[in-house]
């Protein structure tokens, strides 16, 4: 029954008692064993059984066994899509259900000219529906917990179908990740077969939630097969998504004085580049390690043409970009080098942000002013009109008037305010003993003699 559903044995079209040779079934297990990259007996074994028990999409294997590579099964006559989320699932908080909707949409967008836009009513390209079993519509009835996960239709039919009986999660290996396999049945609704390569995004079977999950180079070489390659002034038009308006870069002033990063707050803190954290104050900056702090230098010693006092500071693991925003304006750099045409002027973004964090989760960039945020897509399309939203219907329990934040090594986001920092966990909610002092527990002061009161211990591995 497996084979026929999945295309490894194809079932005759005259009737028949429904019986295969032994040379037809052994040859079906060959091609599923070889697939799987399973030894190839061509007998029903422990492991070939166990391979086909694993959770997988619902869409037959038609692998391209001529040329042994991505499988291509239509295109779009279009480049710009509609996607219309037609409900969610009760599983995952409703703003995190679509943020990994649109997280799945990402891993295309950032390798091809592929452009997505979310609308709320009326026909859209590619719809998502979250159900059990079969309903009205649905092309393939789901079989209940585990077993067919989801399934699509192929160009340009743009159908997406979640099996609500599964337990769907993000950012956790419990349950099914709905990000990865949003993203695999987009490849289909895109053109895109079953890969034979078992890491591939497209391969059938689902292998568990990957953090730091990237396409595989078959899935990359099949779209782009498809729709081409994303060009560089692409690119370099998507990061203008912020309304960016080339400016004359600041001619240089005087130094502020060198501070003391035990007394004050934070300017602006970041996780990287190279896995460091690097705090800024005034016009300077200095690292931060779990044994003790760096050196103060110039923050133009280190990214020339950026001047110091700086509203907010976020690195993105995404694109390898730093951005710095002060004022209106944002500079970009990759590593210590300025991109051409910077700094720019902030337009629908609000001047004078006080803090901005990268969320590896959704893989976003949140910028923060007074009790507002903005959720930012690098590389995709955004609606900044439904900005800013209110921090609290995202953030329970944590501070508005932000001087700092950053997503940190350890999987915390962490937030900076006058002398205190909190510790937000995956779900966005403060944790117990927060707030703490951010000079005593992140620079390695002395604690205070008066002022807050500090929880025993220290907290350097973990902030």
């Amino acid at each position: 029954d497996y084979l026929i559903q999945y295309g490894y044995l194809q079932p005759p079209l005259e009737e028949t008692d429904g019986q295969f040779g032994e040379a037809e079934m052994a040859e079906a297990l060959r091609s599923f064993q070889e697939a799987s990259e399973l030894p190839v007996t061509g007998w029903l074994d422990r492991e070939t059984k166990t391979r086909m028990a694993q959770p997988r999409c619902g869409l037959q294997d038609p692998f391209n066994q001529k040329i042994l590579k991505y499988l291509l099964l239509g295109r779009w006559r279009k480049r710009n899509l509609t996607f219309r989320i037609l409900n969610l699932t009760p599983d995952l908080p409703p703003q995190m259900v679509r943020d990994a909707l649109h997280a799945a949409f990402d891993y295309w967008t950032a390798v091809t000219p592929l452009s997505f836009r979310e609308v709320h009513a009326g026909h859209a390209d590619i719809r998502f529906f979250f159900h059990r079993r079969r309903v009205a519509g649905c092309s393939h009835a789901f079989d209940g917990p585990g077993k067919v996960l989801a399934h699509a239709d192929i160009p340009e039919a743009g159908s997406v179908h979640f099996d609500e009986d599964e337990m769907w999660t993000e950012g956790t290996s419990r349950g099914i990740n709905l990000r990865i396999i949003a993203a695999h049945e987009l490849g289909h609704a895109l053109g895109l077969g079953h890969s034979r390569f078992p890491k591939a995004l497209m391969a059938p079977v689902y292998l568990g939630y990957r953090p730091d999950f990237r396409l595989h180079p078959d899935d990359v070489a099949g779209i782009q097969a498809l729709y081409g390659k994303k060009s560089r002034r692409k690119e370099e038009e998507e990061i203008q998504e912020l309304d960016l308006e080339t400016i004359e870069p600041p001619s240089p002033k005087v130094p502020s004085p060198v501070p003391d990063p035990c007394k004050g707050e934070l300017d602006a803190i970041l996780f990287g580049p190279h896995l460091k954290t690097y705090a800024f104050k005034g016009d300077y900056v200095w690292t931060v390690t779990d044994s003790g702090r760096g050196p103060l230098r110039r923050v133009s010693t280190l990214w020339p043409g950026l001047s110091g006092s700086l509203d907010a500071a976020v690195y993105s693991p995404r694109t390898g970009r730093i951005y710095f925003f002060k004022g209106d304006q944002v500079w970009v750099y990759i590593g210590f080098k300025l991109e051409a045409g910077f700094p720019r002027r902030l337009v629908h973004v609000g001047p004078n942000l006080d803090a901005a964090l990268y969320w590896p989760l959704n893989q976003k960039i949140f910028l923060f002013k007074g009790s507002g945020y903005w959720q930012w897509d690098e590389l995709a399309w955004n609606d900044f009109s439904r900005y800013p939203k209110p921090m609290r219907g995202l953030f329970t329990g944590a501070p508005a008037g932000l001087s700092a934040a950053v997503s940190w090594k350890n999987g915390g986001i962490y937030f900076f305010k006058g002398s205190s920092y909190w510790r937000l966990n995956r779900q966005l909610r403060a944790e117990k003993g927060y707030p703490r002092d951010t000079a005593h527990h992140w620079m390695h002061c002395p604690p205070r003699a008066t002022g807050i009161a500090l929880p025993n211990g220290t907290d350097t591995s973990s902030g």
